[in-house]
């Protein structure tokens, strides 16, 4: 393989580390792994057919998109069992290049923390990325539940057994888990503690079994005092590995040990795991995570930016919490971009810069707004009962908010003048034309508003309800 092949080769790597996420990466693609190019092929070098058949039926579409976005085309794959690797059909451990770093089972006295940290097993060592502290996670509403319940198995653990988590992507599942292995290796010196995805248990099962290694699989992770997996939804469909998963939790069970468990669903949503499984993931407690409200959100963007040692002033910070709604990942992603656009131009972190840098990015994770919710950030900010705008009444307490809930009808939905009309009070499409003309004139002279008991610059009344309205 030429030099140029060879860099083509580490552009490819990095393309499909990107596609199939770092952890999985290091798993099956690390040194274990060679990718070879010669001009017209592709070759997957394996050190074991488990390898080899795993990595095809997997990542075959991985690496056929990597290659098309690194070559502008697909070119023809090759797999094959690597000669330089070691012996053939047996199955190896992702980290057999080194032993030292494998995972023991643990045997009578052994106290040590397992953990698996980015595919790979480690024994009495730090993981190789800095693992997330309960202390870092910020507390809301929608997680208040989750939180203290992760602090009870530390202090107690067996006493909520199994606990799980499950909600949507980025909502803190992950953090929430890696933190209760951190917290629990410094409190519980003399429990082993083990963390690892359900990708993870997957294949060092089928690794075990194809290797005739079941009993050592077996001692390993049925001894543990804590058992931590997460993405329980890796394993629909996996028959052999759910059966083997069942006994293993039983087995714990059984013995008073704590287990943790997180899915991107409840346990009732994932029936394809069977009866079984969804029962017992039942018998504990399960923790539902919800999006983060504004005030969480709040957090998360200061904690962020603390974290990355950037200047963010509050009015950015809630600028940026009350637009992007959807989950912490986005937040990270908005202030990233703040920092590297105010490091290009050469202009500190400003509202201003955070409108235009953000715009697409706002623009894209936008939620709808309809009317009832105008109405009711509206009355909420207002403190005016939820059916006043829909009165008759005409005096300003309420007349000025149902102005003011027009002209936000009229920004931020696609309803028409009528439509706008009769939803506040049967009144007609000029009425809403007029309403808009005066938010208008207000915003244009900078006439305060005597709204909810206080005066109001109508600027700030205006993106109170925004806010409001965005938190979702």
């Amino acid at each position: 393989m030429t030099k140029d092949d060879k860099e083509i080769v580490s552009v490819l790597r990095a393309s499909l580390a990107d596609k199939v996420g770092q952890d999985r990466f290091d798993l099956w693609f690390g040194a274990a792994t060679r990718l070879d190019f010669d001009g017209c092929a592709l070759r997957i070098g394996a050190p074991s057919r488990f390898f080899l058949e795993w990595i095809r039926t997997n990542f075959r579409r991985h690496i056929e998109d990597a290659c098309r976005e690194v070559f502008g085309k697909s070119p023809s794959l090759e797999f094959h069992i690597d000669d330089a690797g070691s012996d053939g059909d047996v199955a190896q451990s992702p980290s057999a290049g080194n032993r030292n770093d494998v995972a023991q089972p643990p045997s009578a006295g052994n106290n040590s923390t397992i953990k698996h940290g980015r595919g790979r097993p480690c024994h009495r060592s730090e993981p190789r990325r800095r693992f997330a502290s309960l202390d870092t996670f910020v507390t809301g509403e929608t997680n208040r539940l989750a939180i203290t319940s992760a602090r009870m198995i530390v202090n107690r653990p067996g006493q909520l057994t199994p606990l799980m988590f499950h909600g949507s992507t980025s909502v803190g599942k992950t953090h929430l888990l890696e933190g209760i292995w951190s917290a629990a290796r410094k409190s519980h010196n003399r429990t082993s503690t083990l963390y690892l995805s359900a990708e993870q248990f997957t294949s060092y099962f089928l690794e075990a079994l194809r290797g005739s290694g079941l009993p050592s699989f077996r001692r390993k992770y049925r001894g543990v005092g804590v058992l931590i997996l997460d993405d329980l939804q890796f394993f629909v469909g996996k028959r052999a590995t759910q059966i083997e998963l069942l006994h293993t939790i039983d087995g714990l069970l059984r013995d008073g040990r704590q287990l943790v468990f997180a899915a991107d669903r409840s346990p009732a949503e994932l029936a394809e795991l069977g009866p079984e499984l969804t029962t017992r993931l039942s018998s504990g407690l399960v923790c539902r995570i919800e999006p983060p409200d504004y005030a969480t959100r709040l957090g998360i963007v200061a904690q962020m930016a603390r974290r990355m040692k950037i200047e963010v002033p509050p009015e950015v910070q809630q600028y940026v919490a009350s637009r992007l709604t959807n989950h912490a990942r986005e937040l990270s992603g908005a202030l990233c971009r703040l920092q590297a656009t105010g490091e290009a131009l050469g202009r500190p972190i400003s509202l201003k810069l955070a409108e235009e840098a953000l715009a697409d990015l706002i623009h894209g994770s936008a939620r709808i707004v309809r009317l009832p919710d105008i109405e009711k950030a509206v009355c909420e900010v207002f403190g005016i009962e939820p059916s006043s705008l829909q009165s008759g009444s005409r005096g300003k307490r309420v007349s000025h908010p149902r102005m003011l809930a027009m002209w936000l009808a009229r920004k931020h939905t696609r309803a028409a003048l009528s439509e706008i009309g009769h939803f506040f009070g049967r009144r007609s499409h000029s009425t809403v034309v007029s309403a808009q003309k005066r938010v208008d004139g207000w915003m244009a002279s900078g006439s305060p508003l005597d709204l909810a008991e206080r005066r109001w610059p109508v600027d700030d009344a205006i993106r109170q309800v925004e806010c409001r309205l965005t938190a979702g």
